[in-house]
């Protein structure tokens, strides 16, 4: 496989604090002799443990991209123990842009690991991380939400594992993550093409994943629970000397999210009314919601039922509907028997 075409100001080797790129050249209309620029912090204090936190895996979902930026401004050299990698727009194109794929080439980078070093600008993303930033991780955070179209109730995330000892864990830190509500997937969104994907074939890293909201909007409070629980799950696995006087913790409520083919998902195109709220209980067969048909405004609404039973996790932001989109995920409690 051929060298990747991204570099970087910042040596990741080093001791210290720098502040840089990586760099991936392009040539497009705009910009003939032009580089793709995203921001990169790498903080090195001695030994410890190796952690990457993430955000702007998906362009427009915005909480996660400013808990890094803000640790990017504040983390000093000196409360670091190991070394600590901060990516605050992974995918910068999408970032700069709002969107959730790249306008370069239309890339999801959720969904193309482990690129390819000659192909598009976001597989040449996905293939520097997995390739150069992933090996000898000791710990992931890749912080998301739901982005323009999704909204889902504030909760991190693990992918299951067989593997009794590795869900432990990835129970752990959940807990010490410390969302009222987390979930469990049986495998993740973009299957083996995701960061998670990655994490495994890099030897099982452990990787934390969260939903914070949604709707391409900031909550305040859960923006501040999102920065606490970061700065915890950093000090609990030593990165980070415990000097800030974290909150503990409180008991989660853990869930199973149901398989992707029991979503909710569109029959038809029309303006969404969702008849739930996040949070909800729903019975299976239970009405999830109405879509009206705005070129029939005198035909009923088709009405949507719930494919299972469980809490609300996630619903459609958006209001204009297609055939297709997903309008709820619901999740099941989840015990260690289920894995």
């Amino acid at each position: 496989m051929s060298k990747s075409p991204i570099w970087s100001d910042v040596d990741f080797d080093k001791e210290g604090v720098q502040k840089g790129f990586l760099r991936l050249p392009t040539s497009r209309h705009e910009s003939a002799y032009g580089s793709i620029l995203i921001p990169v912090a790498s903080i090195r204090n001695g030994g410890g443990p190796r952690v990457i936190v993430v955000a702007g895996n998906h362009g427009d979902e915005y909480e996660g991209q400013i808990v890094v930026m803000n640790l990017m401004r504040t983390l000093r050299h000196d409360e670091v123990r190991g070394h600590i990698v901060l990516l605050s727009a992974l995918n910068a194109p999408a970032v700069y842009a709002g969107r959730r794929t790249s306008p370069y080439d239309g890339g999801n980078l959720n969904r193309v690991f482990p690129g390819r070093p000659d192909g598009g600008p976001t597989e040449a993303i996905a293939h520097f991380f997995e390739t150069t930033l992933l090996p000898g991780a000791d710990l992931v955070v890749d912080l998301h939400s739901g982005g323009s179209s999704l909204e889902y109730i504030p909760s991190a995330v693990i992918v299951n594992s067989a593997e009794e000892s590795r869900l432990r864990k990835l129970l752990a830190l959940l807990r010490i993550f410390g969302f009222p509500v987390s979930f469990v997937t049986d495998a993740p969104s973009g299957a083996n093409r995701s960061l998670a994907a990655a994490c495994e074939r890099a030897g099982g890293i452990p990787c934390l994943s969260s939903e914070l909201g949604g709707g391409a909007t900031v909550s305040i409070a859960t923006l501040k629970l999102a920065e606490e629980a970061t700065r915890r799950v950093l000090e609990h696995i030593g990165s980070i000397r415990s000097v800030h006087g974290q909150k503990q913790p409180a008991p989660i409520a853990l869930y199973r999210r149901v398989p992707f083919k029991d979503f909710v998902f569109a029959p038809c195109g029309g303006v969404f009314e969702p008849l739930v709220r996040l949070g909800e209980l729903v019975d299976r067969g239970s009405d999830a919601g109405l879509i009206h048909t705005p070129s029939e405004p005198w035909a009923p609404p088709r009405r949507i039922q719930f494919a299972q039973s469980g809490l609300v996790l996630c619903r459609r932001f958006t209001a204009l509907t297609a055939p297709g989109d997903c309008l709820f995920n619901v999740g099941i409690p989840f015990t260690e028997a289920d894995q």
